[in-house]
């Protein structure tokens, strides 16, 4: 059976022991840190398939943890919080998160959320791997680096801008709803606000400049990418 890796970043001792009990009988092999600076040494110093992030940390705290990884690695990342506003899941979304766990929750459901997070992430890396690299006009999305550049400029994007570029750039003409765009883009079911996909699909429109026409709103249905398209 196939050992997976996994980090665990906690402050709380019980709440390790607790997730570590669930992750050593699936057969994952676990590496734990008590705050920032420790999560981001285990992390540097190894190879892992998913990190389980809190968010309340000491020296560093969870979110430039994040930033930190993210810089480096596209590992899934699983948050934990004792917060649960609307607001502190789409940050977490905006910076990278895979998914968002509030405390207290079930051992059981955060082990179905590390298998789907993984899944995800194995199915997307043949496209990856297929293509590292897509050039139109003068528009360039590097998967490998993930990268975006307009005219020969890196453009400034948060982690889940890239991300729903990148899954339009894959997935040319086709119309998807905006409920789609969450499941595929954010991973995770978004209890009926579609503001997220229209505030990120403005802010891609405003990095792209001449191109935010090839991002077309398909009325009544969501939106698709149109490379190519007139105004």
């Amino acid at each position: 059976m196939e050992e997976l890796k996994v980090l665990i970043v906690d402050d709380e001792e019980g709440i390790r022991d607790l997730i570590k009990e669930y992750m050593s009988m699936a057969y994952y092999q676990v590496t734990e840190a008590a705050d920032g600076v420790e999560a981001l040494n285990r992390f540097r110093g190894d190879t892992f398939d998913v990190v389980i992030l809190d968010v309340m940390l000491p020296k560093m705290d969870g979110w430039k943890v994040c930033e930190e990884i993210r810089k480096e690695s596209s590992v899934p990342i699983i948050m934990l919080t004792a917060r649960g506003e609307e607001y502190d899941r789409l940050l977490g979304f905006d910076m990278g998160v895979d998914d968002y766990m509030v405390k207290p929750f079930s051992p059981r459901e955060l082990m179905a959320r590390i298998k789907a997070v993984l899944s995800r992430a194995r199915s997307a890396e043949p496209a990856v791997k297929k293509t590292s690299r897509i050039e139109m006009e003068k528009l360039v999305v590097d998967f490998d680096g993930r990268s975006v550049y307009l005219d020969g400029r890196l453009l400034s994007m948060t982690p889940k801008e890239y991300e729903l570029l990148s899954f339009f750039v894959k997935n040319p003409n086709k119309a998807f709803s905006r409920e789609q765009l969450l499941t595929s883009v954010w991973g995770y079911d978004f209890m009926g606000d579609d503001r997220t996909v229209d505030s990120h699909v403005k802010q891609l429109r405003e990095h792209l400049g001449g191109y935010r026409k090839w991002i077309v709103t398909v009325w009544g249905t969501g939106y698709k990418f149109a490379p190519g398209v007139a105004e």
